[in-house]
């Protein structure tokens, strides 16, 4: 493959060439690719197609990919009342040369731009109906019932991680067991959403999580925008006033304010005035 890396090292597909990778997705979906519209991140690249369809392609190591597979995309398919891409098709393959797997999913086209980066550092300015349509499919999403677990930056979620990311960050005598699981999308961000329509993609790391996951993930990459932040934690108010809602609140700060904190993000001061009233909340409550 064009791809080479060593062993052991990262791959970061926004700079790594993947010409033979597309090349080898073309054949099999027997589509072309407009590269003009390719999308690149750190482990995937997306393109629409000549059939106005749009292709997301993967990478991940095999030590990411648990024993429930990695067919987030595909399982979502089957999520009723949740406005996402319709899934049409896959191909999976492993890599010849190194111990991880590619996966390429289509899907049709989104319904509107994608609203941003993950973290945002302006007000997007979204309508009242837009906020309608995230809180109608997050609250049906929830509703559903699924044996998988949600992944997180391709992490599984457990109590275990839970309770050490919030104690590595928030020493204290408070309880941080999670009393309810729900279905979560599991990587809800600014980047993963579309506008003026709502659609919410990349399902890869769905599964059950701590109620309050989403919103609290959402709320985090809205911090260095007060007005939005403000405006994700009143649409989900519910959420956040739950316990669990609380300790999500709280695994959303520590990966902010943790040992790989920025000194420049401006979400430290928000994100640290916000866990200490937590802490206080929790440990008094």
């Amino acid at each position: 493959m064009t791809l080479s890396v060593s062993p052991g090292r990262s791959v970061d597909l926004r700079v790594q060439p993947v010409d033979e990778v597309l090349h080898r997705v073309e054949r099999s979906f027997q589509v072309r690719l407009d590269l003009d519209t390719a999308v690149r991140k750190r482990r995937s690249v997306g393109a629409r197609t000549d059939r106005d369809t749009w292709v997301r392609i993967e990478r991940r190591s095999l030590d990411k990919i648990g024993d429930q597979g990695w067919n987030g995309t595909e399982s979502a398919a089957r999520l009723d009342g949740v406005e996402q891409p319709a899934w049409q098709g896959c191909v999976v393959w492993r890599d010849s040369d190194e111990s991880a797997m590619w996966r390429a999913d289509e899907t049709e086209i989104l319904p509107g731009t994608p609203i941003g980066t993950a973290v945002l550092s302006e007000d997007p300015k979204l309508t009242d109906t837009w906020w309608q349509a995230l809180n109608a499919s997050l609250d049906t999403l929830a509703a559903q019932h699924t044996r998988r677990i949600a992944t997180p930056d391709t992490v599984t979620i457990t109590q275990a991680l839970v309770t050490e990311s919030i104690r590595t960050a928030f020493p204290g005598d408070f309880d941080t067991t999670v009393e309810r699981w729900v279905p979560a999308h599991a990587d809800l961000n600014w980047a993963n959403m579309t506008a003026p329509t709502f659609c919410l993609f990349d399902w890869e790391d769905w599964g059950n999580a701590p109620r309050g996951l989403d919103a609290a993930a959402l709320w985090g990459s809205s911090l260095a925008v007060p007005a939005l932040a403000d405006r994700v934690r009143h649409e989900r108010r519910r959420d956040f006033a739950s316990r669990d809602g609380k300790l999500m609140t709280l695994f959303t700060c520590s990966k902010i304010l943790g040992p790989g904190e920025h000194p420049e993000d401006p979400r430290l001061e928000p994100a640290r005035r916000t866990a200490e009233r937590i802490v206080t909340d929790l440990q008094t409550g």
